[in-house]
């Protein structure tokens, strides 16, 4: 399977949860180690938790070493204040993370990749973009504090 294969079970993911999410977008992320899916997961009901989140519990231990595939940039910090979706691909190990498109939330807005990329992740984007894009055409994310309050 290539890049792209995984990148559209990614996609798939996330198409199942759209406008049900809350605020959240819904964001599919696909787990692969040795071209071997290890894990799944997309966004829960509400919003949360976060599709990463799922997909690394799903994973376990054996994410050490993986390739992530997301359909959204992972996200920087929580509005919760929990561990964030770039701090967990971290923890987890995984070594590489492709990514459909950007998020321009405050929540990620570039930085959820500049984490992973601190880190030593590859970190490579654009992956079938316009096909992520359309998933979040209703999503219009906060860009600053103040308009979140």
């Amino acid at each position: 399977m290539s890049d792209e294969d995984f990148m559209a079970r990614a996609i798939d993911l996330a198409r199942t949860q759209v406008g049900r999410t809350g605020d959240n977008p819904s964001v599919g992320c696909v787990i692969v180690k040795d071209g071997v899916v290890i894990g799944e997961g997309v966004t829960g009901e509400g919003g949360r938790p976060h599709g990463e989140e799922n997909a690394l519990t799903a994973a376990g231990e054996a994410a050490r070493g993986s390739t992530a595939y997301v359909t959204l940039e992972p996200c920087a910090k929580r509005s919760s204040g929990g561990v964030s979706c770039s701090e967990r691909l971290v923890a987890a190990g995984v070594v590489r993370v492709v990514i459909a498109a950007p998020d321009s939330s405050i929540y990620a807005g570039g930085e959820g990749s500049r984490r992973l990329q601190a880190a030593g992740i590859v970190t490579d984007q654009g992956l079938m973009q316009e096909t992520a894009d359309a998933l979040y055409a209703a999503y219009r994310p906060a860009k600053t504090l103040e308009s979140r309050r």
